[in-house]
């Protein structure tokens, strides 16, 4: 999947409010070896280190266009690397903080992938992990939609995302069944208020969207872009308009 930074933060401040309660909880310990799972551009992975002080932190993502952005943020504490998370999870490293902020949701069976990647914690470790609640959120719930209406359907050679995200009770008892000496479970709405329609179609076309585009018959893709802004602009009837956006916040110390 081919990302766009620029598109991706055209709402940076929405999209990184869910950091600060991440961090929230996470206990500061001297000599942390840290990883995030999905840096994207690297910006809140230097922000994870700067605020663990005395930690070195190494970002890994796919994404090579996401990668190009972390140059701005490395530094000795802050390390970069051209990994996706299935690799990582297959080779033999453990951490003290296994960090990932809004990328779980792209991999499937969160009841396997979260065991797989408390594994990798070392004793004493902690987990912090933002998922976005898909199932909730309409932005999601009206492409999903879309995807399964004709002509769409067939253009898309039937194939729709369907979300891996399991309901918040599932994860506090996927990390309770791991061993957690203590954990933080909550879904928080983070409200995105738009101007217009075109404000919550330039939201979703930064993340969910894109896959998408990149599978719609070429000659397809202009008119599934406007019916889609067609089924967002009958979601709200004046403007400004509150989106509520909710996001599952996970932290577990072990």
């Amino acid at each position: 999947m081919r990302w766009n930074p620029e598109q991706y933060i055209i709402f940076k401040k929405e999209r990184f409010a869910p950091f600060y309660d991440l961090i929230t909880p996470i206990e500061k310990k001297k000599g942390i070896q840290a990883i995030d799972l999905g840096c994207g551009t690297g910006e809140l992975t230097r922000k994870l280190s700067d605020y663990l002080e005395d930690a070195i932190v190494t970002g890994i993502d796919a994404s090579p266009e996401m990668l190009t952005q972390t140059s701005a943020f490395a530094n000795e504490k802050t390390i970069f690397l051209k990994r996706d998370i299935k690799e990582q999870l297959d080779r033999d490293e453990k951490w003290d903080l296994i960090f990932s902020n809004a990328v779980l949701q792209w991999i499937p069976d969160h009841e396997s992938l979260l065991p797989a990647i408390i594994r990798h914690i070392n004793p004493g470790g902690q987990l912090a992990i933002q998922i976005p609640a898909q199932n909730d959120n309409i932005l999601n719930i009206l492409i999903l939609e879309l995807a399964q209406e004709e002509p769409y359907a067939k253009a898309l050679n039937y194939w729709k995302k369907e979300s891996p995200v399991l309901r918040i009770d599932d994860y506090a008892q996927l990390l309770f069944e791991s061993g957690s000496k203590k954990q933080e479970v909550m879904q928080k709405v983070y409200p995105i208020i738009a101007q217009s329609p075109d404000d919550l179609y330039q939201f979703i076309a930064g993340s969910t969207l894109i896959p998408y585009l990149e599978r719609i018959d070429p000659e397809m893709k202009e008119d599934f872009i406007r019916a889609y802004k067609e089924k967002i602009a009958l979601h709200a009837k004046k403007y400004p308009a509150l989106y509520s956006f909710k996001r599952n916040i996970l932290y577990a110390a072990y």
